[in-house]
Parts: structure tokens; C-alpha cells; sequence
């Protein structure tokens, strides 16, 4: 036994593992002689002195630190940036990552940034450079064919991701590895382009390379505060002295966070270490596994494990579905950490042993090395975190990249060095940025307790909408109680609970111990999370119509209170000059008026998309989406005078927002208010200060954000059980419903009603999407992006949003669309579905996308006549669908006439958009 511990023979043992083995074991995983290995060396040369300033300053020198500094001196900036880190380069959990590189990803964006990755590390081997990469591809396997559905989604994508992906059958998989066990599997993927690579080896050659442009490198130095003029980074104190400096990074891995804690004011860096769990076997004789020397990585996701051939020995791990955070009971990450600073906990791995014994039986005649506990670390999204955080100009942070490491660090590092020069990403990376996060994301508590869910994620199959157990409750609105009664199945968008359909026959009770005045238990309804778990017709289709229904043919209520909601306002004009230079459209409306306009970039895209309304000469009311919380403050801040003539509040938490749509709602409204509601009094896109029931002040606006008619009625909180209650009691008569955030998504998909964060975003122009009717050209102030849509105007797009109708799709039967599936015109792939829903008035699968003119290779100049020339199909899971395009919003069906002359249409795709 002490030559070493056969695999086959620890999961023969039972739980808890006796304590002569576990003894064993653990003296096997000790000492430094694995790190040592792989390049971990004590001591080092003398530290080069402290540069009096720098340009920039990277905290971290991991792969990823050292990948931003390698990209920055591809900028030609290495003299003036210096990298530090508390101990060597790579010394962390660098040393001890996988190193597998696969496409593969949860999101596009991802997978996007790994292909950088790739692409760099074999132009490294190609110039020489030992950076240990194999090329041996990767399998993935499912063992079920919801699995085997998502890699035809996956592989439908191949051209979009410049990736080849492979169907395989179980015969297939076998072929590409013998070691594998298949007669349980349905089948698999084949990516022949992945890789693996040596975290180390990729460390200490991009940080070589960097020093050789002149980069300084600071080892063993610890950061004791990072310092700024209150608005912008100036320097960093450190213990051998301090550097002025225009930039700062913090990629300190699963110090980042503690690291953020140092600059005032702090920095939200939301990340927390789980401990990921793999072992070492010592080296395999070839006789015994003949065909392990060129194994591709293999991933098991029905398993939760991986498998990959390591400089001849094996390395298997695997992501449970509740993992253990690292380090949980310390108020401060350990200052340092070795292969002694977490033991591994035997039972706790004890059931992916088994999943990796059953999958690769060879493996189980491998003699153990070690167990390794390695603390990755983790966003509580389960996204990477990227970008310039909020709360200080010029401070940047990249982390929560978890066991992805590896495979992100090239092409995070291009971006991220990218977006420190020029100030903003050549991608639009929205879901990754820093500032999708609030304040209550970066609670202690909140990490650790949501944190063992997410390591886990990435072996899900990514169905949509998506939710996490854990962290949950945490912002509600005050008819929250009532939702829960009503059987609402609640999403949680930047932590606010909202109801995404409701199923009456779901409600729950449970007894409190409290007592009614009865004298019998209290009873109150269950919390409920809204499921979604097919890539076909979801569970929860005949609930949502029902409550389309409602919306389109009697009157509807739904809880819009998540919506972001801010107040600007000052004592003279400059709320209005500040808001004509961020905004596209002219702001010097009438008070009363509300707009609907862009902040777009200096590239003419979408940095926020918002509803103004004028509340009075030198007030507006700001209302944009959940997910824009966090950038859109920090846009108006950084835009904001700095003398503090403009006030900009953050009011999403003083009102309840409660939209009454469909064509009874004027009636409903009617009764519960004295102010005239005919369109003549109060038409479409206007606001009005008024009584409702019994209380004042709400502010009443005429729009639904869904093209239904209706209001929204901005209350304060103190008053929204109040009005909620009236509007049902009232409502009965009008046959009122609850709706939540499906049915609004169906409305207006199916209205062509585009949505940032899935139709629009940082790279989108309002010309590109039929909006460039917003945008107003001929005013006196300048504002952000005007140059960059004038030469787009001039010259030309080259991509057009489209409104699809898909033909010969059966909802029962047929998979959905559900985003990102590819568009074919004239059977060559055009662009990508953004968004898509059910329209259940159109009674077909609706999809929204982008269409361009790819023939030539790159993008060419398009019109909307070559749009409606070309026949198209969507690629859905494999299987091709015709599809009908438009370039306006649809005339709907209803037993209601719509007004067929001056009908609002929120896409419009005007001449201008026609050149080329």
C-alpha cells in the first residue's frame, strides 16, 4: 500500500473512507514536491526597484495578469506598465489548472474569447515557443438526448464561431477513444480544434516576452491600498514603496475581491473561491493503456467530471452540484497559497471517483499520486467579470473566470487590454461586464451561500432562462406577498424578484407559527422558482397564453418594479444640456412628454436604452431595463458636471411600478381616477402627476413598453398594496389577470419591439435596428455617436434588424428557437436570431435577428429591398425552418381594430437605411 493507492480500490471503500486509508491519502497529497514539478521554485533574483510611475499598474501575475500585460506590450506599452504579485509568477492556482481549451462555452460571447485564446497560443508554439500545447481535440458526451440536443445547437453554429463541431453516435465516440465506456451514452461531440495547454508554461512565456519589450515584472510585493483623487486612480501604496499611476487592474484571482476593499472609494469585485476538486495519477504505463498518450480531453457534463492526459500521467475532476467554497470560515482570503493551504476532503469527491472510474474503466488500474483542492474562483452569476467597475474611473478588473482560466485567458487579456487603451471593448461583452452587479452581490454572506451552486453551472445544459436556489428574496416589491398567493413563478434579475408567469394550480401553503385572531395557524404561500427546462414547447406555454390573452383582448396588471428608475434634475438648464449630449434624440421636449431614446458610444451604439420622461422644466424621469441598473448609473455619473449641478437619484426602490395594459384598461383606470383619461387628455407617450383611489401623487405614464395599450403607474411603495388591491377588486368586472415576464417577452417580440441586452447592445446603431427615426441629427448640441451615425447614414449599413415568422414549425412537436440560432438566405448563413418567442396572436414561432450580405467575405452594404428579395431558413437545432421576413411591426390580429393609420411602431426601417 505504500507504493500507492489504486483508483478502483478507493471506490470499493465505503463512507465516510476509513482512517487508515484517508491517512494514507492525505501524507500522498502532501508536500511540495507536485508543485515543485511543474515549476513552482523557493527564493527568486532580487527585485528590480519600485518604478517611481507607470502608465498602468496589473495587481496579479497569473496567466490572465500576465495575458494583459503580454497584449498591452503588443500595444507597444510594455516600458510604461508594471505587473506585481504577492508572491511569483504563477505560483497560485495557476499552477495547478487542467489547461483544457475548449470551445465549448455556456455563451457565444465565451466561446468567442476562447477561439482568441486558441488563436494565440498556437501562434506561440508556431514562433517557438514551449507553451506546452497539445492538440489532441475534446469530446463531450451526453448521456440523454436532452444533452445530445444541445450540441446540434451548439454544432448548428460552426460557421458563426469559425469552430468545426462534430455529431457523433456512441460507436463514433468510441472510435475517437477506446477508453471510454459508451453503451450508456446517446452520443456526443467532437471538437477537433480544442487544445490543451500549460498554464504555467503560457505564464512565464507571455510575461518573458513582455519583459523583453520592456515590461517590469515586481515579485513578492503586497498592494496596501490603491490610491485615488476620489473620481480616478492615481497611484498604488505598496510595502516597498509607491507608484503613480494613470491605470490600475485587479486581477488578483480569488484575492480580488479583498483587493477591491483597498481604494476609497471601494471596489465591487463580486467573486468567491470554490474549492474544485481533481486528482493525479503517477505515470501510466503504456502497455496498460495503449491508446492514452494522444487521448483527446474527454468531458462527461451527465457526469459532472473530465479526463484529460497530462504529461503522462492522468488528471480527472469534476464539478459537483454543491461544492464547498474555499476558505469560508477566514474574514480575509490567506495571504498566500500552496498545496498545503486546502486538504481535500475525500468524501466529498468520493462521487465524481466513482464517475470517472465508471466512464474511463482503465483508469481505475492508475496508481493515485495526490488529490488536489484548488480554490477557482467564481462570480455569482457563474459569468466571467470583466471591464472598468463604477465606482473609480481607470480602475479595471478581470476575474470570476473559474475553471475557465485557461481557455479565456488569451482572448480576456486581448479585450481587456483593448478596453484599457481605447476605454471601451471591441466586443460586446454586456453579460461579463463588472457593472451588471449592485452592492448586495458583493455581500460576504450572499457569496458564500450562492456560491456553491455555480461551479456546478457549467456542466447544466444550457436551457433558457436559467435560475439559481440559493441568494433568493433579497429585493422584492411590497405586492411581492400577493404575487406568491397568486401562484407567481418568480426570475431574479439583478437580484429583484419578479414573476415570470403564474400557475394558480402550483400554490403551496405552509403553517407559521403565528396565530389569526381565530385562534387557527397562519397560512402563507410558497416561494416559487419559474422552471424552464427543454429546448421545445416550454411547461409553462398554455399559462403564458392565458395571460397574453388578457393583455390583448381584456386588461392586464404586471409588476414592472424591477425597472430601473432614475432622477435628474438641477436648478438651471444643465440637466438638459447634460442629457442632449448622452442622448440621441432632442430631450427639449414639452413637460409632460415622454421619449424614447439611445446613449449610444462614441461608435453610435447602444451603451443604455431608456424612456425620459419630463416630469418638469429642468426634471426627467429616467426608466431603462433591470440589467442597465449599474451601467447606466455609472454612465450618467461619469458624464455627469463635476461641479454637482446635475443630481442624478436612484429612485428604483422609492416606487412600485404596476402596468395596467389591454384594451380595457382605460375603463378599468377610469374608475379609480378623476383625471381624464381620453386620448385627447392624455395621449400616447405622455405623464401626468395623478390621484388614484384614495392617495396622490403617482406618477401615471402612457406606455407599456409593448406596444398594448395602457399606463404605468409609478407608486410609492407606501401606497402599492393600496392601489394593487383596488385594481384588482375593480378589475374583476373587466376580467383582469395577473401577467409576468413571459407574456410581456411574447408582446413584444411579436410587436418587434427590440430589447437591450438581446437585440441591441454596444455595437448596435439605432440605423442598423429601425430606430434611426430617434435619433435627431439637426439640433443645436452635439452628442455622443452623431459623428460615427452620420458617416454610417452616409455610407451605408451593413447589417438590418428582421422580424421572422417561422413557416412549417409545429409548437408540440418541432424544437424552438430561443436565441442565437443561425439565419440562411438563399442558404447561406446571413446573421444570428437575437431574441424569439411564441406569438400567440400570429399563432407561429417569432423570431428577431440581424441580416447581412456576407458573400464577399466580410460585411458589405445591404438595403431593405435586399433583405425582402432573399428566401430564408433558421437553423433550429439541426433542422432547417423557412421563414418570412419584415422590416416593420405587424399589424396583429384581435377583436379589437388597432388603428391601422398613425400606429406606433417601435422599428421603422426608414430611406436613409436603403442607400448603398
Amino acid at each position: 500500500m505504500s507504493s500507492g493507492v489504486r483508483l478502483l480500490a478507493l471506490t470499493m471503500a465505503p463512507l465516510p473512507v476509513p482512517l487508515p486509508l484517508l491517512g494514507q491519502l492525505s501524507r500522498a497529497a502532501r508536500g511540495p514536491v507536485w508543485l515543485a514539478a511543474r515549476g513552482y521554485q523557493q527564493g527568486g533574483a532580487p527585485r528590480p526597484p519600485l518604478p517611481e510611475e507607470a502608465d498602468t499598474v496589473i495587481c496579479g501575475g497569473g496567466l490572465l495578469g500576465t495575458s494583459i500585460l503580454y497584449h498591452l506590450a503588443e500595444r507597444g506599452l510594455a516600458p510604461h506598465t508594471v505587473l506585481m504579485d504577492l508572491g511569483q509568477l504563477g505560483s497560485g492556482v495557476t499552477s495547478l489548472a487542467a489547461g483544457i481549451v475548449s470551445m465549448n462555452q455556456l455563451t457565444r460571447a465565451q466561446s468567442k474569447l476562447v477561439r482568441k485564446s486558441q488563436v494565440l497560443f498556437r501562434r506561440l508554439t508556431e514562433a517557438g515557443y514551449d507553451v506546452g500545447m497539445e492538440e489532441y481535440g475534446s469530446l463531450h458526451l451526453a448521456r440523454n438526448e436532452e444533452r445530445m440536443q444541445q450540441y446540434r445547437r451548439l454544432t448548428a453554429l460552426s460557421e458563426s464561431l469559425d469552430t468545426d463541431f462534430q455529431m457523433l453516435t456512441p460507436d463514433q465516440v468510441r472510435l475517437h477513444c477506446p477508453l471510454l465506456r459508451t453503451e450508456d451514452l446517446k452520443g456526443g461531440l467532437w471538437i477537433p480544434s480544442d487544445i490543451t495547454a500549460s498554464p504555467l508554461k503560457l505564464t512565464r512565456t507571455l510575461a518573458d516576452i513582455a519583459q523583453q519589450r520592456g515590461a517590469t515584472i515586481m515579485e513578492r510585493v503586497r498592494v496596501l491600498r490603491v490610491l485615488s483623487d476620489g473620481r480616478r486612480v492615481t497611484g498604488v501604496e505598496t510595502d516597498v514603496g509607491t507608484i503613480r499611476c494613470k491605470r490600475f487592474v485587479n486581477v488578483a484571482g480569488y484575492w480580488s475581491h479583498d483587493l477591491g476593499k483597498l481604494s476609497e472609494p471601494n471596489v465591487k469585485v463580486p467573486v468567491h473561491p470554490c474549492e474544485h476538486y481533481f486528482l493525479a495519477t503517477k505515470p501510466v504505463d503504456s502497455m496498460e493503456l495503449p491508446d492514452f498518450s494522444e487521448m483527446p480531453s474527454v468531458v462527461d457534463p451527465d457526469g459532472r467530471i473530465y479526463v484529460r492526459a497530462k504529461d503522462g500521467c492522468i488528471v480527472a475532476g469534476g464539478f459537483e452540484e454543491n461544492a464547498q467554497p474555499a476558505f469560508e470560515e477566514m474574514e480575509f482570503m490567506p495571504a498566500r497559497f500552496d498545496s498545503e493551504s486546502l486538504q481535500p476532503d475525500w468524501d466529498h469527491f468520493y462521487g465524481l471517483l466513482h464517475e470517472i472510474v465508471h466512464r474511463v474503466p482503465g483508469v481505475g488500474d492508475a496508481t493515485l499520486d495526490r488529490l488536489i483542492s484548488s480554490p477557482e474562483t467564481y462570480s455569482p452569476d457563474g459569468q466571467w467579470i470583466m471591464g472598468e467597475v463604477p465606482e473609480l474611473e481607470n480602475y479595471f478588473v478581470a476575474a470570476g473566470l473559474g475553471a475557465s482560466g485557461t481557455a479565456a485567458a488569451g482572448g480576456v487579456g486581448r479585450i481587456m487590454a483593448y478596453w484599457i487603451v481605447e476605454g471601451e471593448p471591441h466586443l460586446d461583452v454586456y453579460e461579463m461586464d463588472v457593472r451588471r452587479f449592485l452592492a448586495l452581490h458583493n455581500n460576504r454572506t450572499f457569496l458564500r451561500t450562492r456560491i456553491h451552486e455555480v461551479p456546478g453551472q457549467c456542466m447544466r445544459i444550457p436551457w433558457m432562462f436559467p435560475e439559481y436556489r440559493s441568494g433568493r428574496r433579497l429585493r422584492t416589491s411590497p405586492i411581492f406577498p400577493r404575487m406568491k398567493e397568486c401562484g407567481a413563478q418568480f426570475g431574479a434579475v439583478m437580484g429583484y424578484e419578479r414573476p415570470s408567469y403564474f400557475d394558480p394550480a402550483a400554490v403551496t401553503v405552509s403553517s407559521t407559527d403565528r396565530q389569526t385572531t381565530s385562534g387557527n395557524p397562519q397560512r402563507r404561500a410558497e416561494f416559487s422558482i419559474a422552471v424552464t427546462d427543454s429546448f421545445s414547447k416550454p411547461r409553462w406555454f398554455d399559462r403564458v397564453e392565458e395571460e397574453y390573452n388578457a393583455c390583448r383582448e381584456r386588461v392586464a396588471i404586471s409588476d414592472y418594479s424591477s425597472f430601473t428608475k432614475i432622477d435628474l434634475m438641477s436648478k438651471g438648464d444643465e440637466v438638459v444640456h447634460m442629457l442632449q449630449y448622452l442622448c440621441s434624440n432632442d430631450v427639449n421636449v414639452p413637460v409632460g412628454n415622454i421619449l424614447h431614446t439611445g446613449m449610444q458610444n462614441r461608435h453610435g451604439g447602444y451603451e443604455n436604452d431608456c424612456s425620459l420622461a419630463r416630469i418638469a422644466h429642468n426634471h426627467y424621469m429616467l426608466i431603462c431595463p433591470t440589467i442597465q441598473h449599474g451601467r447606466c448609473r455609472s454612465w450618467l455619473q461619469r458624464h455627469a458636471p463635476t461641479d454637482g449641478s446635475v443630481v442624478v437619484s436612484d429612485i428604483t426602490s422609492l416606487y412600485t411600478a404596476l402596468c395596467v395594459m389591454g384594451p380595457l384598461a382605460r375603463e378599468l383606470m377610469s374608475e379609480l381616477t378623476d383625471q381624464d383619461l381620453s386620448p385627447k387628455s392624455f395621449p400616447f407617450f405622455t405623464f401626468k402627476e395623478m390621484d388614484v383611489g384614495m392617495i396622490a401623487g403617482v406618477r401615471a405614464m402612457n406606455m407599456t413598453h409593448t406596444g398594448e395599450l395602457g399606463w404605468v403607474l409609478y407608486v410609492p411603495n407606501e401606497y402599492a398594496l393600496y392601489v394593487y388591491d383596488l385594481l384588482m377588486e375593480r378589475g374583476q368586472d373587466y376580467g383582469v389577470a395577473l401577467a409576468g415576464y413571459f407574456a410581456m417577452r411574447s408582446l413584444r417580440v411579436e410587436k418587434f419591439y427590440a430589447f437591450w441586452g438581446q437585440d441591441l447592445g454596444t455595437t448596435t446603431t439605432p440605423l442598423e435596428c429601425g430606430r434611426g427615426f430617434r435619433v435627431k441629427f439637426n439640433r443645436d448640441m452635439d452628442f455622443i455617436g452623431r459623428e460615427a451615425l452620420l458617416r454610417q447614414k452616409a455610407e451605408g449599413v451593413k447589417r438590418l434588424y428582421v422580424h421572422f415568422t417561422v413557416q412549417e414549425h409545429d409548437p408540440s412537436d418541432d424544437p424552438w428557437a430561443w436565441g442565437h440560432e443561425p439565419i440562411l438566405r438563399d442558404g447561406a448563413y446571413c446573421g444570428l436570431v437575437t431574441t424569439s418567442a411564441f406569438g400567440y396572436s400570429l399563432g407561429k414561432l417569432v423570431c428577431l435577428g440581424f441580416v447581412q450580405d456576407l458573400s464577399a467575405g466580410s460585411p458589405s452594404v445591404i438595403t431593405s429591398d435586399y433583405v425582402l428579395r432573399g428566401n430564408y431558413q433558421i437553423n433550429i437545432g439541426g433542422r432547417l425552418f423557412p421563414a418570412k421576413p419584415s422590416l416593420v411591426s405587424p399589424s396583429l390580429p384581435t377583436k379589437y381594430q388597432e388603428p391601422t393609420q398613425k400606429r406606433y411602431q417601435a422599428t421603422q426601417h426608414t430611406s436613409w437605411s436603403q442607400r448603398g
